[in-house]
């Protein structure tokens, strides 16, 4: 009786376990830590991208950064606590839905030594071996920028839904 007690005192730590949002950009964090992990594990394996640089951009929204992260062997977009921030611990490989203005994304909870659990999806592993470094950032600022932007509805026959709104409220028509 006392062991099982134990036991579920334990599982309620661990579910208690919070930690702390990043005050600042977390991204020069991520740069260094993915730049460590490609010294130390990944520039052996056949899809790493030699000639790809390791680039993070991150920006607040509605209170946790969000982020776009290339390596030479992936890109991801990553959440991470903002500041005042409490997110609690949660097991590695947990599954969360995420609404973003783009649309829904599932991400995956995932470590770091140093900046702790993040939550991370992947839109490109491995990188296209075409993809060039000067293209790869681009693609960091572009992705970030289109994870912060409302989506474009189509209507039937293409026709833009949205233009079509706005173009009828102007008319006067209702919107």
């Amino acid at each position: 009786m006392a062991q099982s007690h134990l036991s579920e005192l334990d599982a309620v730590q661990e579910c208690v376990q919070e930690f702390a949002g990043f005050a600042r950009d977390p991204a020069p964090l991520l740069v260094a830590q993915y730049e460590r992990i490609a010294r130390e594990e990944m520039q052996a394996l056949p899809f790493y991208h030699a000639t790809m640089p390791i680039v993070a951009e991150c920006t607040l929204f509605e209170g946790q950064w969000l982020g776009c992260v290339l390596t030479p062997w992936m890109l991801s977009v990553v959440v991470l606590p903002g500041p005042d921030q409490l997110w609690p611990v949660r097991s590695s490989s947990d599954r969360l839905a995420l609404q973003l203005p783009c649309g829904n994304m599932t991400f995956m909870v995932g470590e770091l030594p140093e900046t702790g659990q993040l939550l991370a999806c992947s839109l490109m592993s491995p990188l296209d071996p075409h993809l060039g470094a000067g293209e790869g950032r681009a693609l960091v600022s572009s992705t970030l920028k289109m994870l912060l932007s409302l989506p474009v509805l189509q209507g039937a026959g293409g026709v833009d839904l949205g233009r079509r709104r706005l173009f009828g409220a102007r008319r006067g028509q209702p919107a």
